[in-house]
């Protein structure tokens, strides 16, 4: 009888425990919860963190994060005002704000997400589809002066290089602000919206790239022609300063050698006058020389030549 006593003792301190356990539960603090019985909510929300209590058995726990979550949208093909098709990559950040609602429209986290991708998409393509591709691309803060830029006379005319009349982060703001409108009935606060990347589609982009290339090419050959104009600007002028030098040069040697000529004609002349005997000597020899070892002159008898060979031969 007293082994029976202790059984039945030690079964309903086991069925205490367990009902004990599933009585109690904790709530961590990145956590916020609610209490669901036969699949219908019951009571508030529970955000304390600490030990709570339910009904064993009868009501289940519902976690949800109370955390700032990541959304990611799915990349999307999208023309913009001016018909250029671009590639959007979005991205948000966003919290539980009713976990109640949340349960109620939603029921988790995967049905958010999904509830997301539809709302987030779908403003990101009226407001891009909506606006010009250099609202998109560029910051309202943002400025450039024509000047500045390399190769200005390149710039397409149909790209206005003003301040943008929105900008990226007023696009951004736009966004936010159109899909939050639908939030509260998911029991969702949405906190930000972004815009990750954006590019064009392939096609697209090879024809921006081959439009690139063709402009940067096209600033190359105008280097080119620049290039070979001063080229052949600085080879004309130092060919004008090389026949100045040449003239210079010539000028100055043929009076050099004006004025040698006429020394040299001085001092020949001095030299004549002192011993004109010597000289006519000194004349017949060098007539010899030319004439050569071998050499027959015929020469005429009434010529001068003639008559000084016959001169010096008396002497």
């Amino acid at each position: 009888m007293k082994s029976f006593a202790s059984v039945l003792t030690g079964l309903l301190a086991a069925f205490a425990l367990v009902v004990l356990s599933s009585a109690a539960f904790t709530v961590d603090q990145s956590e916020q919860a609610i209490l669901v019985q036969f699949g219908e909510p019951v009571g508030e929300p529970i955000t304390e963190p600490g030990l709570h209590w339910k009904m064993p058995f009868v009501q289940e726990v519902r976690r949800f994060d109370k955390r700032l979550l990541a959304w990611d949208g799915d990349v999307s093909q999208i023309p913009t005002l001016g018909r250029e098709f671009i590639i959007v990559d979005t991205t948000a950040r966003w919290r539980i704000a009713d976990p109640l609602q949340f349960l109620r429209s939603v029921r988790d986290e995967q049905g958010a997400r999904t509830r997301l991708d539809d709302i987030i998409d779908s403003v990101a393509r009226d407001i891009i589809s909506g606006t010009h591709l250099e609202e998109i691309v560029r910051s309202r803060d943002w400025s450039v002066d024509v000047k500045d830029i390399e190769g200005e006379e390149v710039v397409r005319e149909d790209i206005d290089l003003d301040r943008p009349k929105k900008g990226r982060e007023r696009l951004e703001k736009d966004m936010l602000a159109a899909a939050s409108r639908l939030m509260p009935e998911l029991g969702i606060e949405l906190v930000d919206v972004r815009i990750k990347r954006i590019n064009y589609i392939d096609s697209v982009r090879r024809q921006v790239e081959t439009r690139m290339i063709a402009e940067r090419q096209s600033i190359a050959e105008r280097f080119r022609s620049e290039g070979q104009g001063k080229s052949q600007e600085i080879l004309g002028q130092m060919e004008r300063e090389l026949q100045t030098i040449r003239s210079e040069a010539e000028r100055q040697a043929a009076e050099i050698r004006g004025r040698a000529d006429a020394e040299a004609t001085r001092i020949y002349g001095e030299a004549f006058g002192a011993d004109p005997e010597f000289y006519a000597f000194l004349q017949t020899l060098e007539s010899y020389r030319a004439l050569g070892g071998n050499t027959t002159l015929m020469v005429d008898a009434d010529s001068d030549f003639f008559r000084y060979l016959q001169s010096t031969r008396k002497r």
